[in-house]
């Protein structure tokens, strides 16, 4: 696959996977049954797996490393606080008030990490 081609999809499952995890949040806080359905539970994995393949291949593909290029770094630990928190807002937060406080800081890091990707920076708004 072309690196245009890999690109492409990473970007849509970037889309797919912050919506997702943006409806998702939503039912959470509304108390609907639609985030026990197998199908919320299922389809973020896949797009999440999709997207984790594609940042490896185009990885692989550039030439470009985390702990390597700096971006990508900053690029690694905001996926890693976006997991950790957005596992305790949709899983672990014993109180909807902890949830919602993960929930916001989930989607801070996504904004992170899309801030970090387009401008490739680790400081995206300076």
């Amino acid at each position: 696959m072309s690196y245009l081609a890999l690109k492409h999809l990473h970007v849509t499952c970037v889309v797919l996977s912050g919506l997702g995890f943006a409806l998702r949040g939503w039912w959470m806080l509304d108390g609907s049954p639609l985030l026990k359905a197998r199908l919320a539970k299922v389809v973020p994995h896949v797009i999440d797996t999709v997207l984790l393949g594609s940042a490896l291949v185009m990885a692989w593909q550039s030439g470009q490393y985390p702990f390597v290029q700096g971006w990508l770094t900053a690029k690694f630990f905001g996926l890693l606080a976006y997991i950790g928190c957005g596992t305790m807002a949709l899983k672990r937060g014993r109180t909807k008030e902890q949830r919602l406080l993960f929930l916001v800081l989930a989607l801070l890091a996504y904004a992170y990490i899309v801030g970090v990707a387009l401008t490739r920076s680790p400081l995206p708004w300076l």
